[in-house]
Protein backbone atom coordinates (compact mmCIF):
# COMPACT_ATOMS: atom_id res chain seq x y z
CA UNK A 1 0.00 0.00 0.00
CA UNK A 2 1.33 3.09 -1.22
CA UNK A 3 1.46 6.83 1.08
CA UNK A 4 1.74 9.93 -0.16
CA UNK A 5 5.03 11.44 1.43
CA UNK A 6 5.87 15.01 1.60
CA UNK A 7 8.48 15.89 -0.03
CA UNK A 8 11.58 16.06 1.14
CA UNK A 9 12.93 19.02 2.65
CA UNK A 10 16.67 20.21 3.55
CA UNK A 11 19.42 19.97 0.57
CA UNK A 12 17.34 18.54 -2.43
CA UNK A 13 14.49 21.06 -1.59
CA UNK A 14 17.10 23.73 -1.50
CA UNK A 15 18.39 22.49 -4.71
CA UNK A 16 15.23 22.30 -6.49
CA UNK A 17 14.65 26.31 -5.33
CA UNK A 18 17.90 27.33 -6.87
CA UNK A 19 16.92 25.10 -10.06
CA UNK A 20 13.32 26.98 -10.18
CA UNK A 21 15.16 30.08 -9.22
CA UNK A 22 17.48 29.88 -12.46
CA UNK A 23 14.91 30.99 -14.85
CA UNK A 24 16.12 34.26 -13.77
CA UNK A 25 19.11 34.18 -15.73
CA UNK A 26 16.85 34.50 -19.13
CA UNK A 27 15.75 38.49 -17.79
CA UNK A 28 19.34 39.60 -19.48
CA UNK A 29 18.39 38.15 -22.50
CA UNK A 30 15.12 40.15 -22.32
CA UNK A 31 16.32 43.07 -21.19
CA UNK A 32 18.60 42.64 -24.55
CA UNK A 33 16.10 42.36 -26.59
CA UNK A 34 14.02 45.30 -25.26
CA UNK A 35 17.42 47.50 -26.38
CA UNK A 36 16.94 45.79 -29.65
CA UNK A 37 13.64 47.07 -30.12
CA UNK A 38 14.48 50.39 -29.41
CA UNK A 39 17.40 50.65 -31.96
CA UNK A 40 14.73 49.22 -34.70
CA UNK A 41 12.20 52.28 -33.27
CA UNK A 42 15.52 54.51 -34.04
CA UNK A 43 15.98 52.94 -37.10
CA UNK A 44 12.47 53.66 -38.08
CA UNK A 45 12.18 56.86 -37.71
CA UNK A 46 15.71 57.77 -39.34
CA UNK A 47 14.13 56.59 -42.39
CA UNK A 48 10.69 58.02 -42.20
CA UNK A 49 12.44 60.92 -41.84
CA UNK A 50 14.51 60.29 -45.23
CA UNK A 51 11.22 59.66 -46.94
CA UNK A 52 9.92 62.75 -45.86
CA UNK A 53 12.96 65.16 -46.64
CA UNK A 54 12.87 63.26 -50.04
CA UNK A 55 9.26 63.60 -50.43
CA UNK A 56 10.15 67.27 -50.10
CA UNK A 57 12.86 67.53 -52.20
CA UNK A 58 16.13 66.70 -49.84
CA UNK A 59 18.79 65.02 -52.37
CA UNK A 60 20.68 64.44 -49.63
CA UNK A 61 17.66 62.22 -47.96
CA UNK A 62 16.87 60.83 -51.10
CA UNK A 63 20.79 59.19 -51.79
CA UNK A 64 20.49 57.98 -48.07
CA UNK A 65 17.26 55.89 -49.04
CA UNK A 66 18.31 54.44 -52.67
CA UNK A 67 21.49 53.63 -50.66
CA UNK A 68 19.95 52.05 -48.09
CA UNK A 69 17.77 49.92 -50.05
CA UNK A 70 20.41 49.03 -52.32
CA UNK A 71 18.54 50.24 -55.48
CA UNK A 72 20.78 51.00 -58.59
CA UNK A 73 19.67 51.78 -61.93
CA UNK A 74 21.62 53.25 -64.82
CA UNK A 75 19.18 56.46 -65.01
CA UNK A 76 20.07 58.90 -62.20
CA UNK A 77 17.65 59.36 -59.77
CA UNK A 78 16.86 63.23 -58.61
CA UNK A 79 13.60 63.02 -57.52
CA UNK A 80 11.28 59.92 -55.39
CA UNK A 81 9.89 57.60 -58.16
CA UNK A 82 7.27 54.67 -57.53
CA UNK A 83 9.71 52.14 -57.18
CA UNK A 84 11.83 53.86 -54.55
CA UNK A 85 9.01 55.06 -52.64
CA UNK A 86 7.59 51.05 -52.43
CA UNK A 87 10.72 49.48 -50.99
CA UNK A 88 11.06 52.00 -48.78
CA UNK A 89 7.44 51.17 -47.61
CA UNK A 90 8.08 47.86 -47.78
CA UNK A 91 11.44 48.35 -45.24
CA UNK A 92 9.21 50.34 -42.97
CA UNK A 93 6.88 47.62 -42.96
CA UNK A 94 9.62 45.09 -42.58
CA UNK A 95 10.72 46.91 -39.20
CA UNK A 96 7.11 47.21 -37.80
CA UNK A 97 6.93 43.16 -38.57
CA UNK A 98 10.52 42.47 -36.94
CA UNK A 99 9.38 44.78 -34.00
CA UNK A 100 6.00 42.55 -33.58
CA UNK A 101 8.00 39.34 -33.38
CA UNK A 102 10.11 40.77 -30.88
CA UNK A 103 7.04 41.88 -28.61
CA UNK A 104 6.02 38.53 -28.81
CA UNK A 105 9.36 36.92 -27.95
CA UNK A 106 9.94 39.00 -24.64
CA UNK A 107 6.42 39.29 -23.10
CA UNK A 108 5.25 35.46 -24.35
CA UNK A 109 8.64 34.16 -23.52
CA UNK A 110 8.81 35.92 -20.19
CA UNK A 111 5.46 34.88 -19.37
CA UNK A 112 5.91 31.62 -20.32
CA UNK A 113 9.59 30.87 -18.71
CA UNK A 114 10.39 33.69 -16.21
CA UNK A 115 7.11 34.53 -14.18
CA UNK A 116 3.72 35.70 -14.34
CA UNK A 117 2.68 39.49 -15.92
CA UNK A 118 -0.66 39.47 -13.91
CA UNK A 119 -2.50 41.40 -16.72
CA UNK A 120 -5.21 39.98 -15.74
CA UNK A 121 -8.40 42.77 -16.10
CA UNK A 122 -5.42 45.06 -17.96
CA UNK A 123 -7.35 46.76 -20.79
CA UNK A 124 -4.26 46.73 -23.07
CA UNK A 125 -3.49 43.18 -22.20
CA UNK A 126 -3.05 40.98 -25.68
CA UNK A 127 -5.75 38.43 -26.75
CA UNK A 128 -2.95 36.34 -27.14
CA UNK A 129 -1.31 36.18 -24.06
CA UNK A 130 -4.23 34.38 -22.28
CA UNK A 131 -3.48 31.10 -23.83
CA UNK A 132 -0.15 31.14 -24.08
CA UNK A 133 2.45 28.31 -23.61
CA UNK A 134 5.52 26.75 -25.56
CA UNK A 135 3.56 25.14 -28.14
CA UNK A 136 1.36 28.60 -28.93
CA UNK A 137 4.89 30.68 -28.68
CA UNK A 138 6.77 28.51 -31.56
CA UNK A 139 3.63 28.67 -33.75
CA UNK A 140 3.03 32.20 -33.72
CA UNK A 141 7.02 33.01 -34.47
CA UNK A 142 6.37 31.11 -36.96
CA UNK A 143 3.95 32.75 -38.71
CA UNK A 144 5.70 35.63 -38.05
CA UNK A 145 9.10 34.62 -39.60
CA UNK A 146 7.04 33.59 -42.77
CA UNK A 147 5.60 37.03 -43.28
CA UNK A 148 9.26 38.78 -42.40
CA UNK A 149 10.14 36.68 -45.40
CA UNK A 150 7.53 37.31 -47.31
CA UNK A 151 8.09 41.03 -47.17
CA UNK A 152 12.08 40.90 -47.85
CA UNK A 153 10.87 38.28 -50.79
CA UNK A 154 8.98 40.86 -52.26
CA UNK A 155 11.68 43.47 -51.87
CA UNK A 156 14.19 41.16 -53.78
CA UNK A 157 11.29 40.77 -56.22
CA UNK A 158 10.81 44.45 -56.70
CA UNK A 159 14.18 45.19 -56.87
CA UNK A 160 15.48 42.15 -59.12
CA UNK A 161 17.36 43.58 -62.03
CA UNK A 162 19.82 44.22 -58.81
CA UNK A 163 19.99 40.58 -57.54
CA UNK A 164 21.74 37.78 -59.29
CA UNK A 165 19.67 34.76 -60.48
CA UNK A 166 21.57 32.09 -57.47
CA UNK A 167 19.84 34.98 -54.94
CA UNK A 168 16.42 34.74 -56.45
CA UNK A 169 16.30 31.38 -56.41
CA UNK A 170 17.57 30.48 -52.96
CA UNK A 171 15.47 33.15 -51.42
CA UNK A 172 12.27 31.56 -52.95
CA UNK A 173 13.71 28.15 -51.12
CA UNK A 174 14.53 29.38 -48.00
CA UNK A 175 10.54 31.50 -48.27
CA UNK A 176 9.30 28.14 -48.90
CA UNK A 177 11.23 26.09 -46.34
CA UNK A 178 10.26 29.00 -44.04
CA UNK A 179 6.44 28.26 -44.76
CA UNK A 180 6.89 24.27 -44.75
CA UNK A 181 8.20 24.42 -41.14
CA UNK A 182 5.63 26.44 -39.84
CA UNK A 183 3.06 24.20 -41.58
CA UNK A 184 4.72 21.21 -39.73
CA UNK A 185 5.14 22.76 -36.12
CA UNK A 186 1.44 23.90 -36.84
CA UNK A 187 0.52 20.24 -38.03
CA UNK A 188 2.53 18.54 -34.95
CA UNK A 189 1.12 21.10 -32.11
CA UNK A 190 -2.53 19.84 -33.25
CA UNK A 191 -1.86 16.48 -33.34
CA UNK A 192 -0.48 17.26 -29.60
CA UNK A 193 -3.60 18.97 -28.47
CA UNK A 194 -5.54 15.71 -29.69
CA UNK A 195 -3.89 13.47 -28.29
CA UNK A 196 -3.91 15.86 -24.73
CA UNK A 197 -7.62 15.36 -25.18
CA UNK A 198 -7.93 11.83 -26.04
CA UNK A 199 -5.82 11.07 -22.69
CA UNK A 200 -7.81 13.35 -20.54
Amino acid sequence: MSSNKPAPKGSLSSLNSFIFASRWLQLPLYLGLIAAQAVYVFHFWVELVHLLEAAFGSQTALQALINGIGYKTTAPITTLNETVIMLVVLGLIDVVMISNLLIMVIVGGYETFVSRLNLEGHPDQPEWLDHVNASVLKVKLGTAIIGISSIHLLKTFINAANYDEKVLMWQTIIHIAFLLSAIAIAYADRLMSHHDKAGH
